[in-house]
């Protein structure tokens, strides 16, 4: 269903770094830089489906209430990694590693990115 998401920054090397520390245990990595903008896919992908951006308006960067955005983990070990990367490169705590009511094997963390954008790791796999 969905093409590609961005999120947005207030200091794109700081964003570059946490995003590179936090989707490297997903599998993507960085693909594309630009003025402005770093994309990430898995390798092979056609395109970078996950995009960390200087707003386009020059306005400051602002994360919406009631966003979040889910990236597909390969395993719970995966997911795990995700939340310490992101703690250790200074994002914050949403939601620590586990299992969530949404149906039995729906394992996830959440987190914060340094502006506020929310983010979450999940592994739908039973294990």
């Amino acid at each position: 269903m969905l093409l590609y998401t961005t999120v947005g920054t207030n200091d794109l090397a700081r964003a570059g770094r946490f995003y590179d520390a936090i989707l490297s245990p997903l599998g993507y990595a960085r693909q594309k830089e630009a003025a402005g903008e770093i994309g990430y896919a898995a390798d092979g992908d056609v395109r970078c489906r996950f995009w960390v951006v200087e707003p386009f308006n020059r306005e400051p960067a602002t994360f919406g209430n009631g966003v979040t955005i889910a990236l597909v983990a390969s395993n719970r070990a995966a997911v795990d990694a995700f939340h310490a990367a992101a703690l250790a490169a200074g994002g914050t705590d949403e939601g620590a590693p586990g299992l969530r009511p949404f149906h039995a094997s729906f394992y996830a963390a959440f987190v914060r990115d340094h502006d506020g954008n929310k983010l979450a790791a999940v592994c739908e796999k039973p294990e």
